[in-house]
């Protein structure tokens, strides 16, 4: 059947008052098929020749289809997998727009597009798109709730999986857990408000598909960063709706007045390379979604290490993503996003070493102008594995970055003893040696200690060694550069001097977390001493591994966590939106920091020289308000400090166990216990 022309714009399946429109990018096909199935995807139905192709798109008009139907395309045009062309109408394609996913997928031979698996037809084995939208679909109430738009200097982001939080709470309602439903559930509410974070940054909702690798070992990609639908929520994570529920647990957030930061992977897609499924992207366009390599495009530009790179200095595939930044925007009230990869999205341009990360590339040209956008908070992993890949602080004004360097700057500090004072001050600062150009503060350094990727905050204080055998590759997988410390015995102990010195660590890497300038990250599960049992990469353990360990939470550590928290929000000095100025010895004053011996004298650069010394200070000076002094001691032994001249009033000692100080106050000289901080302020 032929449809009626229909319209170009919008792409995907849009409701009419008499049917749908479908409308899909392909500029080199020679032919496109809408079919359609039963409700249970199983079933062909249909097929409908659309027969207008205008300026790259294919569009029809279906005549009395209504919302819920599942479809997907089939494409025809040359085939040459050595020039990047692999247009094979054996192979269902999901549109690329597609709100929701029906059907029920099955990893088979079917979905390979090489070789004797080429003529295999896909369909009964492929996700289908499902038309949404209606006009009898009721608006999903939000009830006048409000996005929090929380200012980037009194945000904390708190790093946690949909499933993983609550799939073991014992106080969400058993249907809920490990669901949308279940993260906004008042248990997980409350225990969101009794940290005082005020975002939650989940990793990836779009919906993904396992590797078949993963499959085949009895496995799947429970981190999500295999995307095959940008428009789409996760089904893994619904019960029955996922759209309606996804919109329900976002509102119920800000109704706590906490953000939804999503974690995005827009730098590549589930198909792999050459040798991977064609799902998608891949039948429908290959050469204008992805990046092929130059003088052979039958390779893919592997700047991800996945296989594939999306090509985002294309029209199409900037449209694509724009459009799929700007849905949950607008559509699903999301407040920001964290960008997978993100030098990937700023390469631009092909020589014979590949496409260049660029700043005046075309994505972020884009988002600086977009009028919907310009709200969203945007966050980037500022790097990719390709020439050129890292390019820590080179993003434009206007976005944040994972600072890994501060990462590794406090885990050398305080655990590893890889460096002395070395990287550490600057990173408490704000890292201005980084991020102070272009009209940057402060705020564009996200700061953390963890994250998904890598140990969990008591791992890192307990293994020396990472322990992967669960991922099936041998413990081949996952970075051996860890900077952790397993404080005299690897993984769990009964002996109470190193679970001793395991907590007092944990406490001062916390403090130095939200005591320093930029934008706090909390890896969730951190508070609650939640362990990986060595893993460093769990990207695949949809198991106890990942899941949140309720009923083995340190409260006494949730507690401490809490009011690094509340002491961050009650001293602004400590994350005001101005750069601190380095003063001179004896200068001092307003807006500037001055770096402390323990000897009670101004360091010189002679004392920054001086290896083999753990121990500093600062005070922190700002206009109109108390100065703070941050004492910091990570050798072995005690140590005595002389302070700054004045009466001090002693807020935070974190080699006691809960971080309250014996003494009130203090002058003239402290004793600064083994591997702790503590906070002063001027009295």
């Amino acid at each position: 059947m032929i449809l009626a022309r229909g319209r170009p714009f919008p792409l995907g399946a849009t409701c009419t008052a008499d049917g749908v429109n479908f409308a899909v990018h392909s500029a080199h096909a020679t032919r496109m098929v809408l079919c359609t199935f039963d409700a249970s995807g199983m079933q062909e139905t249909g097929r409908h020749e659309l027969t207008e192709h205008t300026d790259g798109v294919w569009h029809g008009h279906l005549p009395g289809a209504r919302a819920g139907l599942l479809y997907g395309y089939r494409a025809w045009g040359p085939v040459d997998h050595g020039q990047g062309l692999r247009f094979n109408p054996a192979k269902l394609l999901l549109d690329p727009y597609a709100r929701r996913l029906g059907g029920e997928f099955r990893w088979t031979e079917a979905h390979l597009d090489s070789g004797e698996h080429a003529a295999l037809d896909s369909a009964r084995d492929a996700w289908k798109a499902v038309v949404t939208g209606g006009p009898d679909e009721a608006p999903f109430d939000w009830q006048d709730v409000q996005p929090p738009a929380h200012p980037l200097d009194e945000s904390v982001f708190y790093e946690t999986h949909v499933k993983g939080f609550t799939r073991l709470h014992p106080d969400v309602p058993a249907e809920l857990r490990g669901t949308y439903e279940g993260l906004c559930s008042p248990a997980a509410i409350a225990h969101l408000k009794r940290l005082g974070v005020t975002a939650v940054d989940l990793l990836p909702v779009h919906h993904s598909v396992s590797e078949l690798p993963l499959v085949m070992r009895g496995l799947v990609n429970y981190w999500g960063y295999s995307t095959l639908a940008f428009f789409a929520p996760d089904l893994r994570f619904a019960r029955i709706d996922p759209i309606t529920e996804f919109k329900t647990m976002v509102r119920e957030l800000h109704r706590a007045g906490i953000e939804v930061i999503l974690d995005v992977v827009y730098n590549h897609t589930v198909e792999g390379d050459q040798r991977g499924p064609t799902f998608s992207l891949r039948g429908l366009d290959n050469p204008t979604y992805y990046h092929l390599r130059r003088g052979a495009p039958g390779i893919y530009e592997n700047y991800t290490g996945t296989g594939n790179s999306l090509d985002l200095s294309n029209a199409p595939t900037l449209r694509l993503v724009m459009d799929s930044l700007r849905y949950w925007v607008q559509e699903m009230h999301v407040d920001g996003f964290r960008f997978d990869l993100a030098a990937t999205l700023g390469r631009y341009g092909r020589d014979d070493a590949g496409a260049a990360f660029e700043r005046s590339a075309p994505f972020f040209m884009a988002l600086h102008q977009d009028p919907v956008l310009a709200r969203a908070k945007l966050i980037a992993e500022p790097w990719d594995i390709g020439i050129g890949g890292y390019q820590l602080g080179r993003f434009p004004a206007g976005w944040s970055e994972w600072n890994d360097r501060y990462r590794d700057g406090a885990r050398s500090f305080w655990v590893s003893k890889a460096s002395y004072r070395g990287d550490l001050p600057a990173r408490l600062i704000g890292s201005a040696d980084i991020f102070r150009h272009g009209g940057r503060g402060p705020q564009a350094s996200v700061n953390y200690v963890t994250s998904h990727d890598g140990f969990t905050l008591r791992d890192l204080v307990s293994y020396s060694h990472k322990h992967n055998q669960a991922n099936g590759e041998d413990n081949r997988d996952g970075t051996s550069h860890n900077l952790s410390w397993n404080c005299g015995v690897e993984g769990p102990t009964d002996l109470l001097m190193v679970q001793a010195l395991r907590a007092r660590l944990q406490r001062a890497l916390l403090a130095t977390l939200f005591l320093s300038r930029g934008v706090p990250m909390l890896l969730g599960g951190d508070e609650l001493g939640r362990t990986q049992r060595g893993n460093n990469n769990a990207y695949c353990q949809d198991n106890e591994i990942s899941w949140y360990d309720w009923a083995d939470a340190d409260q006494e550590l949730i507690e401490f966590t809490a009011w690094m928290i509340r002491l961050r929000r009650e001293h602004p000095q400590l994350r005001d939106r101005y750069w601190l100025r380095e003063a001179r010895p004896g200068e001092g004053g307003a807006g500037t920091v001055t770096w402390y011996h323990r000897d009670g004298v101004e360091m010189t650069a002679h004392h920054w020289q001086d290896t083999g010394r753990y121990v500093f200070g600062m005070v922190v000076a700002a206009p109109g308000q108390r100065d703070l002094l941050l004492l910091l001691n990570s050798e072995a032994g005690d140590s005595g400090f002389t302070l700054p001249a004045g009466d001090w009033r002693i807020l935070l000692d974190t080699g006691q166990r809960d971080g309250r100080p014996e003494a009130e106050r203090a002058s003239g000289r402290i004793l600064l216990k083994a591997r702790s901080l503590s906070l002063l302020s001027a009295d």
